[in-house]
């Protein structure tokens, strides 16, 4: 099983992206998929997550900015982050039960 984000950047405060996490490996559709993100010096935290029947929760932080998704055709979740703030910055990881993807870097400048 293997989970590959992508997506991140630096983008200025106000604007957006996409992330993307690409499964493989497993049975996707069947998973509560989630997105966890880790600021330099901060524990690593839950941001969305999107459950097999395309339920959703979001963390506080992130609530009607955020949005997760998943398409199990193409076995791969999204996040998309709207009006970033500079304390969105962090490495962002994908996450299916016992399994961890490569994070990728979201930097928010102000």
């Amino acid at each position: 099983v293997q989970l590959q984000a992508s997506g991140g950047g630096l983008v200025q405060a106000g604007n957006s992206l996409r992330l993307s996490c690409a499964a493989s490996g497993l049975n996707f559709r069947l998973y509560t998929m989630k997105w966890y993100r880790q600021a330099p010096g901060e524990q690593r935290e839950s941001v969305a997550m999107i459950h097999a029947n395309h339920s959703t929760d979001y963390a506080d932080a992130v609530k009607g900015r955020f949005t997760i998704s998943r398409d199990n055709v193409r076995r791969t979740m999204y996040l998309q982050m709207n009006s970033l703030k500079p304390e969105d910055t962090a490495v962002y990881y994908c996450n299916m039960r016992m399994v961890w993807g490569r994070g990728t870097q979201v930097t928010v400048s102000s």
